[in-house]
């Protein structure tokens, strides 16, 4: 696995699901992680999980003054911002709970609030970050941009708004960036678990059990790489955790695992 000490990290959504799984491998890589969440408890638990290797946030990344809060944290603590992740998120179960997959949401049931909610969230907190982070990067001469969207599928499902869209968005705005910093050492890239994920946004049906579905912990090996310089001029990828094999030497795995972000003409 990379060294990553010396890395300073922030990510959002850091404390719980595929954050915490993330969280915990970059520390246990040697990162310095900023953890960014709305749960003061869940902020403290995942402190304990790392052996107290992380630092914490409670902010609102969807607003200028919550990024600005985490991007000064982030420098008052460990001096320098290296690698953002882009992984705080939302459900389609904040607007039905319980029962969306047996009566999915049409779009013309969501209102204009729903749509807002999820778009701020996906893409424009994701955008603000980036912007907020970017020249500390460029200054530096190297950073890193790691986005968390979805599958292509998920995108454009029916029953998937706004949650899809959103993401679909999020990952057009990724692309732009990696092309916009070209050449700068500056990398943005996605990374996707490949599969619907065990975690709290995914209910159990009776023809699913949590056998079928994706371990958070396959995020860990890619999301170091990610992070580290072994991963230089790696950009406009996107990774699926899930086809990330840990007992090949790293390039080959991301080299299985990768494909060209968003998509070809």
């Amino acid at each position: 696995m990379s060294n990553l000490k010396g890395t300073s990290v922030v990510i959002t959504g850091g404390a719980r699901g595929l954050g915490r799984a993330m969280t915990l491998a970059l520390t246990g890589a040697g990162a310095n992680v900023l953890v960014v969440d709305i749960d003061n408890a869940q902020i403290g638990e995942i402190y304990r999980e790392s052996g107290g290797a992380t630092k914490g946030i409670c902010a609102d990344v969807t607003t200028e003054r919550g990024i600005n809060e985490i991007v000064q944290k982030c420098l008052n603590v460990f001096g320098h911002i290296d690698v953002i992740v882009n992984n705080a998120g939302i459900s389609l179960s904040t607007i039905r709970p319980g029962d969306r997959y047996a009566n999915p949401i049409r779009f013309y049931e969501l209102t204009r609030a729903d749509v807002s909610r999820f778009v701020d969230l996906h893409m424009i907190a994701p955008f603000l970050l980036s912007c907020a982070a970017v020249n500390h990067m460029l200054e530096q001469g190297w950073g890193r941009i790691v986005t968390v969207t979805t599958g292509l599928d998920t995108m454009t499902r029916s029953g998937q708004a706004p949650y899809g869209p959103s993401k679909a968005g999020s990952e057009a705005f990724t692309a732009v960036i990696a092309r916009d910093l070209e050449g700068s050492g500056v990398t943005a890239n996605v990374l996707i678990p490949g599969g619907a994920a065990d975690t709290r946004f995914i209910p159990l049906l009776p023809d699913r059990t949590r056998e079928h579905l994706v371990s958070p912990s396959v995020m860990g090996p890619p999301i170091v790489w990610l992070s580290s310089k072994e991963s230089d001029g790696i950009t406009a990828r996107r990774f699926m955790a899930n086809r990330w094999d840990p007992t090949l030497p790293p390039s080959e795995a991301a080299e299985r695992a990768g494909a060209e972000i968003a998509w070809t003409a």
